[in-house]
């Protein structure tokens, strides 16, 4: 799967769960400082990742990742496997 693909539906995920506009992330968007999740979500941004793309994250490495482009990175070497 492509980045930019991977990127995209991350974004959407991003935004339901965060209820944002999808428009306002970029890829140096950090998910706690400049997109305003607490704990509980992302919590939940894990699961929604895992949905949307059929994977399986372990939990302590996801809630390390702190950018939507380091984001992009680990779900990519999971669904590239």
């Amino acid at each position: 799967m492509e980045k930019s693909e991977i990127e995209s539906r991350l974004k959407e995920a991003i935004a339901r769960v965060l209820k944002i506009n999808a428009a306002e992330i970029n890829s140096d968007s950090n998910f706690v400082f400049d997109l305003g999740a607490d704990s509980m979500q992302s919590v939940e941004l894990v699961a929604a990742f895992e949905e949307e793309f059929s994977i399986e994250m372990d939990e302590d490495q996801a809630l390390g990742v702190q950018s939507v482009g380091d984001a992009v990175e680990f779900i990519g070497t999971l669904v590239n496997q």
